[in-house]
């Protein structure tokens, strides 16, 4: 918003602060239990991030609606009320996104099972800090509007006779615009609806109730179905491993020359003698002979 008084830019960075948390938490506690931390571990703050960030927005658009509710007017009701409404969709997304991570911990590899132990307790850390930390932040910034305070500098928004002859830049910050003018508190003025809500109230959500659009929708979703089917169907186990490697690495030709050149004989074998053995006996250096001539 343009107001100096709704911007909730701080709301917005708590709300990533919040995430911040989660993943500081999270990695702390696994590397205190002394579970690896592997290079894919490292892509999980974005996981976190997002979500974080996701769960702040039903957060805040919840606290919204609940301002337009006349009989919600206290802070607690107002808060309750957002809990009811946003807590929900929070909490069952939390606990796919754990349950999805958490059975990933059943892998026989050791790096997808540290991405998967670290991510998912990341989950439960950031539902943690959003229930408890980022809903008292809510409360703190209502406060704060409340106050007729700067989003900024916290600083009161109001022109006292004190105030009249002060510079432009301090009434920007602590009144709200360069005008030496008293404004009514901004506070006091009904909340607009977001736009982006009234989209969704007035035109999305009439549309795709209607009955031919419904249809259309089913139909689209059993086209979608039966080609993620067929899809399944033709996936094949395996990996090349030029895939993990950069496209300049030294490794790319090399592979580029093995499959060209060599993909007709089959893989390498290898024998190992687990044994310790007299490599010096000529009878002994005669039946590891006879053994390769065997194996060839």
């Amino acid at each position: 918003r343009l107001s100096c008084i709704r911007n909730n830019v701080w709301l917005a960075c708590c709300g990533v602060v919040s995430a911040g948390l989660a993943v500081l938490s999270s990695f702390g506690l696994m590397l205190f239990c002394g579970v690896p931390f592997v290079v894919t571990v490292a892509n999980a703050p974005f996981l976190i991030l997002g979500v974080g960030v996701d769960d702040m927005f039903i957060m805040i658009a919840s606290w919204e609606q609940s301002s337009r509710k006349k009989e919600k007017s206290d802070v607690k009701s107002r808060l309750a009320e957002t809990y009811t409404e946003a807590a929900l969709s929070v909490t069952i997304t939390t606990l796919t996104d754990v349950l999805a991570f958490f059975i990933g911990t059943w892998t026989a590899f050791p790096s997808v099972r540290s991405f998967c132990l670290y991510t998912g307790t990341a989950f439960v850390f950031c539902y943690i800090y959003t229930m408890t930390f980022f809903g008292a932040i809510i409360v703190l910034n209502h406060k704060r509007e409340q106050g007729n305070r700067h989003w900024l500098t916290c600083m009161p928004v109001g022109v006292d006779e004190g105030q009249a002859e002060k510079s432009c830049l301090y009434n920007a910050c602590c009144i709200g615009s360069c005008s030496r003018q008293m404004s009514q508190p901004e506070t006091k003025l009904p909340e607009s609806e977001h736009p982006m809500s009234v989209f969704f109230k007035k035109y999305y959500g009439p549309f795709f109730t209607n009955k031919w659009i419904k249809l259309l929708v089913v139909l689209l979703y059993g086209t979608y179905l039966g080609g993620s089917i067929y899809g399944c169907t033709q996936i094949r186990e395996g990996i090349d491993l030029r895939n993990l490697a950069s496209d300049d690495s030294y490794v790319i030709p090399y592979y580029n020359d093995n499959n060209q050149y060599f993909s007709a004989y089959g893989p390498r074998v290898m024998v190992i003698i687990t044994e310790s053995v007299d490599y010096w006996n000529e009878t002994v250096c005669l039946g590891i002979e006879n053994c390769t001539q065997n194996l060839e």
